[in-house]
């Protein structure tokens, strides 16, 4: 068997809508105390779509567009493109990797699709990056993007853990035997648990074939997302959540020949502030070795990327350090994937 290529992340590219609900406007509309929202729940505002604009593949095709720009790359030079966003996306049953694909002009690329929920973008790059090292594929582009928020009734206090969906996207171009010039990071190795569990704890009632839509669960709201018994689920997870998140992340480290004290960022999925405290404490990482993403909530499987742009956009990441992407997703899956920044 031929030698293992070495892969490298060469282009980053994120997009938020315009519009902002605050934390304040979230709080009002819930009936939840400001104080609840914005330092609890770590919100203090988050990007939102309006209707008829920004729909999945939308933000797709801008966040790619920009990672291969930042590559130096266009369409014609991918291989692969990969989506690994929500399940929520301008049509049901439809492919939004092959609609970014046509969109771009990536004519000599193949399309697919790829599910973790939250967890997707440690999961995405795992993949994508065992597929570069064997050599079935050259060049792939990583598009994700959410605007689940669209699916949150602000008045289903059973749905809470959720108010903090944001909408956005992010994109990442991922090369085997990259130019040196052009590698913002060495893509090193991945860890993940699934605690199936948890597969029910959080549906969207009514759309599936378990309970196809009619009029009946229009009318009864029952294509919003919820949390059948949050009580239950908040007791379960309570016991699992942080060891598993920690082993995924000591997982991934020693593969890659680091352990916690050697990350020098961390790009988290939002939650709230005392969890991604804690963790971060666990983790030994400081204030200016993560960025808390309570300007943007939770944008499903784009938090690392946009964690990332802000850590680097305020000089928080520089050349050699090790970047841990460390995500959750409802399912529940948790996974982590390291990289080692590399300045051009």
């Amino acid at each position: 068997m031929a030698d293992s290529r070495p892969v490298g992340l060469t282009g980053l590219g994120t997009y938020v809508p315009d519009e902002v609900l605050t934390g304040e406007e979230i709080a009002g509309i819930s009936g939840i105390p400001d104080e609840v929202v914005v330092e609890k729940m770590g919100m203090r505002e988050k990007r939102v779509c309006p209707p008829d604009d920004d729909h999945v593949t939308d933000m797709c095709l801008a966040a790619g567009r920009e990672a291969l720009s930042d590559a130096g790359l266009d369409a014609g030079d991918l291989d692969l493109i990969l989506y690994h966003g929500s399940e929520y996306k301008d049509h049901v049953v439809w492919s939004a990797a092959a609609d970014v694909a046509e969109r771009l002009g990536a004519d000599d690329a193949y399309a697919h699709e790829s599910y973790a929920l939250c967890a997707g973008a440690p999961i995405a790059i795992r993949h994508t990056a065992a597929q570069l090292r064997v050599g079935d594929v050259d060049c792939a582009l990583l598009v994700t993007a959410s605007r689940e928020e669209d699916l949150v009734d602000y008045a289903d206090e059973d749905a809470s853990f959720m108010f903090n969906f944001g909408s956005g996207a992010a994109a990442t171009v991922l090369e085997a035997d990259p130019v040196d010039d052009r590698t913002r990071a060495v893509v090193r190795e991945s860890a993940a648990t699934t605690d199936g569990s948890f597969s029910r704890d959080v549906v969207m009632p009514a759309g599936g074939s378990a309970r196809p839509p009619s009029r009946e669960t229009v009318d009864g709201g029952e294509h919003t997302l919820t949390v059948p018994d949050p009580d239950d689920m908040k007791e379960r997870l309570a016991d699992v959540s942080a060891p598993s998140f920690l082993s995924v992340a000591d997982d991934a480290l020693a593969d890659s020949g680091y352990d916690r004290d050697d990350i020098d960022f961390l790009a988290l999925t939002h939650m709230k502030r005392s969890f991604h405290e804690y963790l971060c404490a666990e983790l030994s990482v400081d204030e200016r070795e993560a960025y808390y993403l309570d300007d943007y909530g939770h944008v499903q499987s784009a938090d690392q990327a946009l964690a990332l742009r802000e850590g680097l956009d305020r000089d928080r990441v520089a050349d050699g350090d090790v970047v841990l992407f460390l995500a959750a997703g409802t399912g529940y899956t948790w996974a982590a994937t390291v990289l080692e920044w590399s300045e051009r």
